[in-house]
């Protein structure tokens, strides 16, 4: 018995210890497999029903953690986050992400969006017609005008320098002009007028992300004239290579690689489409360069060919400073006398056969109601700026066949003084001054086919069938459009009325920011034939390449198969 009580004692006593001693371990390993249970539950369940695709932290520390209970530790918080978004996710199907299109891509920036915001800006009266000015080096401009002597071979254009580029004042002793506004402009002289009127206008910015358009104040017209009589090609080309390298390392060509630059020339366009590099061949090479092809040129006449050259007027002799100098005069001419029926300023051109000016002198001299101021080399009336003046004012229709080439001055000439100027050729107006004249010639001008001519139809009978009132509003439309084809003195500016300079810069500003427009929504001209550029300007870009009844006019001929300028 005492045995048997004391192997109980003996086991009750094990027990006693085992209790005491052993039973924390006990619970910490039931604590270990349950949490390996769970978790193992939970790995079966996101890996297997649940896809699989998110991916639990298993490392030491973590497990450890969450062996001890250690709720606080930063990595468990971690993944509990993990298991409630997975768990989440369990719950609601997640559709697979949108495929990116054209629709919902931003829209793509540009370096000029900011100058385009501007025009939204109602607040901002020169919102969108900001224009900044280049500061050139004066070899490009103002050192030209120091060494006026050499600007021309014949003539010395040191005079006609003066006075912001209007000459010297006209004296009005024949009563033909008004008592102030009145210049002995030379024809030749709108590079420093039309940087001079640049410097007056009230929107200019130092700021070129705000601007509009980019202004190019190379006198061109000054520098190839003097270069070419009696210069090789490459005294010619030089200031022009200087120019295009000047300005293609400025940081406002790379915004669209010159695309929104213009520069101005008081010169016809041949003279910078030098063809060859024969010494003999005319003029410079300027609008030929790659870069100069992306700017806009200015010119007192343009190429029906190429598109990136634009007509303006050639400069008159009157340039007023107030708009009632312009009211006053355009009254002063409805009210005249005009006792001409026709007539015609110029000199003959017997070495051109092609020339109908020869004719046109013979139907002056034969008329009793035309008149005939004849330009012989030497002095004459013709260079007599009020001898001019007064033969238009005194006559209703004024001939302006083509001269040495498409275009004459004469032609502006006549309509300030309210005659209405009779065409001969399309490229002498109507295919020119797009900006400057209405589309509709027959609403202020009069066209008589060239061959016409040839054909020795009678001038003044084609005229004298023109009703009286069909002449009276022809002549209107003539008065109203003074103001536009005459430039201000710039030395101040126009109050209300735009002036010639106001309307070229204001198309440019149109070209440029519909341009901005196409390359924001990626329009391209992939179509555009330059060959027609003449008709772009006149007609909808889709009846631009079909037939045209001025389509004789401008057709070139072939050399080699290609196309070359007949001029």
């Amino acid at each position: 018995m005492r045995r048997r009580q004391s192997s109980v004692v003996e086991s009750g006593g094990l027990m006693d210890k085992w209790k005491g001693k052993n039973q924390p371990s006990r619970m910490c390993l039931i604590a270990s497999l349950s949490a390996l249970f769970w978790l193992g539950l939970f790995c079966f369940h996101f890996s297997v029903l649940g896809g699989g695709s998110v991916a639990l932290d298993t490392s030491p520390q973590l497990l450890q953690a969450s062996f001890n209970g250690d709720s606080s530790n930063p990595e468990i918080e971690i993944g509990l986050e993990r298991e409630a978004m997975v768990d989440n996710s369990s719950k609601h199907e997640t559709p697979d992400p949108v495929q990116p299109t054209d629709e919902n891509l931003p829209p793509p920036t540009y370096p000029f969006m900011r100058a385009l915001r501007t025009i939204d800006n109602k607040s901002d009266p020169c919102g969108g017609r900001y224009i900044y000015v280049h500061d050139l080096p004066p070899r490009f401009n103002s050192d030209m005008l120091k060494e006026c002597k050499t600007l021309s071979l014949w003539t010395n254009m040191c005079k006609f320098t003066t006075n912001g580029g209007l000459g010297p004042p006209l004296d009005n002793t024949d009563g033909v002009f008004s008592n102030t506004g009145w210049y002995a402009t030379n024809q030749f002289a709108v590079d420093v007028i039309f940087a001079n009127r640049m410097k007056q206008y009230e929107c200019l910015t130092k700021d070129s992300s705000l601007a509009a358009a980019i202004f190019v104040p190379f006198y061109a017209g000054f520098d190839v004239a003097r270069y070419l009589w009696g210069h090789n090609i490459s005294t010619r080309d030089s200031a022009s290579l200087a120019l295009v390298d000047w300005l293609v390392k400025r940081p406002e060509w790379s915004i669209m690689g010159g695309k929104d630059h213009f520069l101005v020339a008081g010169r016809i366009t041949w003279d910078f489409r030098r063809l060859t590099d024969q010494e003999s061949d005319w003029g410079n090479k300027l609008l030929f360069l790659p870069a100069a092809k992306n700017m806009s040129m200015l010119v007192v006449e343009s190429s029906p060919w190429n598109a990136n050259d634009y007509g303006i007027p050639y400069p008159t002799y009157f340039h007023p400073a107030r708009d009632d100098d312009v009211i006053i005069w355009q009254e002063r001419m409805r009210k005249l006398d005009r006792k001409n029926l026709f007539c015609f300023a110029g000199a003959p051109r017997p070495d051109n056969l092609k020339s109908i000016r020869g004719q046109i002198i013979e139907q002056c001299k034969n008329s009793k109601v035309g008149k005939l101021l004849e330009c012989d080399l030497g002095e004459s009336k013709c260079h007599s700026p009020s001898s001019i003046m007064q033969m238009f004012q005194s006559s209703l229709f004024c001939l302006q066949p083509q001269g040495d080439s498409y275009t004459r001055r004469s032609a502006f000439d006549s309509m300030l003084a309210g005659c209405i100027p009779v065409f001969f050729h399309p490229g002498s107006a109507y295919t020119q001054y797009t900006w400057h004249l209405p589309r509709n010639y027959s609403e202020y001008s009069v066209f008589i086919p060239e061959d016409d001519v040839r054909r020795n139809i009678s001038i003044e009978e084609r005229l004298g069938r023109i009703s009286k009132e069909r002449v009276k509003e022809m002549r209107e439309n003539v008065i109203n459009l003074i103001p536009q084809l005459i430039y201000a003195d710039p030395r101040s500016k126009l109050e209300t009325l735009k002036d010639a300079f106001d309307v070229a810069v204001d198309a440019v500003i149109d070209k440029v920011t519909k341009l901005r427009k196409d390359v924001i929504k990626g329009r391209k001209d992939d179509d555009f034939i330059e060959e027609l550029s003449w008709k772009y300007a006149l007609l909808d870009e889709v009846e631009a390449t079909g037939p045209h009844e001025w389509d004789p006019y401008f057709s070139k001929p072939k050399k080699d198969g290609k196309s070359v300028s007949n001029s």
